[in-house]
């Protein structure tokens, strides 16, 4: 690996990426910037084991690029299903794609097959259909289903209810959200935001079967009117002509946790405070770990601003989304701040 880093060998691209403890972060195989000693090296076979290695990603060769957008096959399929609800192997094959293909590259970058992101964004489709007024007869053969029974019993594993009682179903529509900081997931349904996390967050697994056994909800992939504003108002934070955000937010914590995340709403852009002063802000100026537990809780990364939380001698502390991008977070918000 390492003289395949010296030569800059292409062949090795997305085999591994390698981290410079001297300078804090990781390349790609190809990088054209000056080779660090071996000894100086530590070898990861994902950029996301590179950054939960601690490691920021390179500013000249942008190994996490690779990773923010799907492939051609993913982005052409998802079109696809957009246009027609339902794609069949034979349908696949026609376009000159192999099923197993699809398969393999959903399951790489949803974490689900291609099939399974179909039925599910079938079953969203055919859902709205049903709670905005059509009847099920029309929503089954609208979403490709030709068997009513088929169509019955695809509704009611998905949502755990069969499509007479639609209106019942709590369901959170998912958007996966390309940042210049790597993909965030995004779960709204209709009374607003529930989630937003860079997709590499350690323990976001369990974050979201915490949430949808607290709502009694299942997530599909799909779209809303909060969906779009918060990737709307995501794109000027991250261009740097926005800096707030109106998108209606919904909070699952404890009283404690959420004093101390309304706190967090109220800390201004461009500045910083310590858990200290968040406990004090709440009445309660012993609680600084538990604070610093709430943080940590909090499932609205950059809506609620809990990056701007650091430790009392201003060093900065732990982050979900990794502590490169808290840094990155507030050097970003400083110029927010000096161009308003």
């Amino acid at each position: 690996m390492y003289k395949a880093l010296l030569q800059r060998d292409s062949s090795f691209e997305g085999v591994f990426y390698v981290g410079v403890r001297t300078t804090g972060v990781f390349c790609r195989p190809t990088c054209a910037a000056r080779k660090p000693k071996p000894e100086n090296v530590e070898y990861f076979s994902s950029s996301k084991e590179a950054l939960f290695g601690g490691y920021r990603p390179c500013t000249r060769c942008h190994p996490l690029d690779g990773e923010r957008k799907p492939s051609a096959v993913v982005m052409r399929l998802r079109e696809a299903v957009e246009r027609s609800g339902k794609l069949s192997g034979r349908d696949l094959r026609a376009m000159g794609i192999d099923p197993s293909t699809a398969r393999r590259q959903f399951q790489r970058f949803y974490r689900m097959t291609f099939q399974e992101y179909q039925r599910a964004r079938r079953m969203g489709l055919a859902l709205h259909s049903v709670r905005n007024g059509e009847s099920v007869i029309e929503a089954q053969l609208a979403n490709g289903y030709e068997s009513s029974s088929g169509f019955w019993g695809a509704f009611t594993n998905l949502f755990g209810t069969p499509p007479s009682r639609a209106e019942e179903v709590n369901c959170l529509q998912a958007q996966w959200i390309e940042t210049p900081l790597g993909p965030m997931l995004a779960l709204a349904n209709d009374e607003g935001l529930h989630m937003l996390e860079f997709v590499d967050r350690r323990g976001l697994e369990h974050e979201i079967t915490t949430l949808r056994r607290a709502l009694g909800c299942v997530i599909v992939p799909g779209n809303n009117p909060h969906l779009e504003k918060i990737k709307q108002e995501l794109r000027a934070y991250f261009d740097g002509i926005g800096s707030s955000f109106s998108t209606p937010i919904v909070v699952e914590g404890s009283l404690f946790e959420r004093r101390v995340w309304n706190e967090l709403l109220k800390i201004p852009v461009g500045s910083t405070q310590s858990y200290g002063d968040i406990a004090r802000r709440i009445g309660d100026p012993k609680a600084i770990r538990a604070v610093g537990r709430a943080n940590g809780r909090n499932s609205l990364a950059i809506v609620i601003p809990c990056h701007r939380v650091i430790r009392a001698d201003g060093s900065l502390s732990g982050y979900g989304g990794g502590v490169w991008r808290k840094r990155w977070l507030l050097d970003h918000e400083k110029g927010l701040t000096r161009r308003d």
